[in-house]
């Protein structure tokens, strides 16, 4: 299953309008020091080791006692605009494997956005992907959370998972050069010869991952280990329940946080639910029929523009789509960046661009330049999602999000299986389809992953679990509508319909939908029944 990590409105436009120009921020202070723990309880009170927000097992008590050495957070953001007052940076220790306390260790990167009025008690959020980087996410976001009613009542916490960002080991398996030199190369030949080199490069990148990190720590990045980490975040934050905000792949770790722990959460919002219980396939399927019907209402939008590249007809957008993008196969579009705009980087950059309607006009200026034989915009978007700045050097989201599904689930291996699947995937999303399908289909890196899953697909059950809240999108590509349904269900969640072209919605300035959830995780209000937005 691939679930592509997302960059949330508020973090992705403003990154486009810096990758296209636009002035860059003022730099923050420097370094990571001491300033001392603020960690009272979720009444207000102090809690100290050994109560009941510690394990009962004691050899974990070190890693819930610890105290969180609370600092600037210019180590982590230095080109930050947090509220500068309120925000503070710091580090988790926790246990590569929890079955081997006194073994090797992880740190886990965090940034606080510390409250500033009565205090209800600790918000932690986690973005998605899987491989979004928290920290990243919260000091993009801290200055409208500051602003909010949540803000005022909450010390809000972003943290990257095991792995993931700041956090230390990182998950880095591929050199930028690496990086670079797939996106250059169209891996659209479906004939054996071409499966069998598409199956290698796959296969590479896990033996890259276990040569560089380690089958043992490889073996822990998913996320069963990183709830237990989030429960050592909720000993060593002092607090006896959490509350959380997960959007995308972030449902996925809330809904497991809640199975495995369900009476230590107070609240709990999950935005663009993935469903625990869905088959792989099915899931991925849908997925990118998802994507097919936010490209058919962007371009329904484009054709009510002038002079728009798909054309006035929406029903023929597809296909002058496919006659655009299927140009660059073996010839890619010229850049001012000397890589050039390829086939798999303009479907990489549509993609990104559908994620949110606020992308939709970079979109249409992107198709217009490759109508022109230029690719600039297009191949920018793609380079947001790959993560690569403009001095070429890549983050670790992509590795990380490599690794942590395949551990987080079953790979997809039968050849029957791939080959049909390649033909439902082209048939889902035909904007997608390069027009080379053989019946042929090739197995992903998962297939050859060096460590097992840690987790199947299956219907949470989280009994004891106080009644959540999840919200869900009518047409969110990335995440379908359906799964939302399906992740209330299996926690018997009070669903919230969203009705949009986006992914994930919460807390980007729509009162119907930000007034009841405040209330939710202000007072434990429950949106009501059949809210809809």
């Amino acid at each position: 299953m691939i679930r592509p990590t997302p960059r949330l409105l508020r973090l992705v436009v403003a990154a486009l309008v810096l990758v296209l120009g636009a002035s860059a921020c003022t730099s923050g202070t420097s370094g990571l020091g001491s300033v001392g723990d603020r960690s009272p309880s979720a009444s207000g009170s102090s809690v100290t080791p050994g109560s009941s927000i510690d394990p009962a097992d004691g050899t974990l008590g070190r890693f819930y006692g610890q105290q969180i050495a609370w600092g600037s957070c210019g180590e982590f953001l230095p080109d930050g605009q947090y509220p500068q007052q309120r925000s503070q940076c710091g580090r988790l220790t926790v246990p590569v494997d929890y079955a081997k306390p006194d073994g090797a260790t992880a740190s886990i990167a965090m940034f606080r956005l510390s409250a500033s009025g009565d205090r209800t008690g600790v918000l932690l959020t986690d973005p998605g992907g899987p491989g979004g980087s928290g920290v990243d996410f919260m000091g993009g976001a801290a200055g409208q959370f500051a602003d909010l009613e949540i803000g005022k009542r909450f010390d809000i916490i972003g943290f990257d998972p095991r792995g993931v960002g700041r956090s230390t080991p990182a998950i880095r398996c591929r050199s930028d050069a690496e990086r670079d030199r797939v996106r250059a190369t169209d891996w659209v030949d479906t004939s054996p010869a071409g499966i069998d080199a598409v199956q290698k490069r796959n296969a590479s990148v896990g033996a890259e991952c276990a040569q560089k990190l380690g089958r043992d720590f490889l073996a822990h990045v998913g996320t069963a280990d990183v709830i237990r980490d989030m429960d050592v975040m909720r000993g060593a934050l002092r607090v006896e329940q959490l509350n959380y905000l997960g959007y995308s792949y972030g449902t996925r770790i809330g809904a497991a946080y809640a199975e495995q722990f369900p009476t230590r959460v107070r609240s709990m919002i999950n935005d663009g639910a993935v469903d625990p219980a869905a088959d792989p396939v099915a899931d991925v399927v849908a997925q990118n029929a998802g994507f097919q019907r936010a490209f058919e209402r962007f371009a329904v939008d484009c054709a009510s523009m002038p002079q728009c590249a798909l054309g006035t007809d929406p029903r023929k957008v597809t296909a002058r789509y496919q006659e655009l993008t299927r140009s660059l196969i073996g010839r890619p579009a010229t850049t001012t960046d000397p890589r050039g705009l390829t086939y798999a980087d303009a479907i990489t950059g549509t993609g990104q661009a559908l994620y949110t309607r606020t992308l939709w006009r970079y979109l249409r200026d992107g198709l217009a330049q490759l109508s022109a034989g230029r690719g600039d915009t297009l191949l920018r978007l793609a380079d947001l999602y790959e993560g690569r700045d403009r001095s070429g050097r890549y983050d670790n989201s992509a590795d990380a999000f490599t690794a942590i599904r395949c551990v987080d689930g079953p790979a997809i291996t039968d050849r029957a299986a791939l080959d049909k699947l390649d033909g439902t995937l082209r048939a889902s999303a035909p904007f997608r389809d390069d027009g080379r399908g053989s019946g042929r289909g090739a197995a992903d890196e998962c297939a050859y992953w060096p460590v097992p899953p840690t987790s199947t697909p299956h219907r949470v059950d989280a009994e004891g679990l106080p009644t959540t809240v999840v919200v869900s999108t009518t047409d969110d590509p990335a995440t379908p509508y359906e799964a939302g349904v399906s992740l209330a269900d299996q926690l018997r969640a009070r669903l919230v319909t969203f009705r949009g072209t986006q992914h994930t919605a919460s807390f980007e300035g729509v009162e119907c939908l930000d007034a009841p959830l405040t209330r939710y995780l202000v007072d434990l209000t429950l949106p009501a029944v059949g809210t809809t937005c």
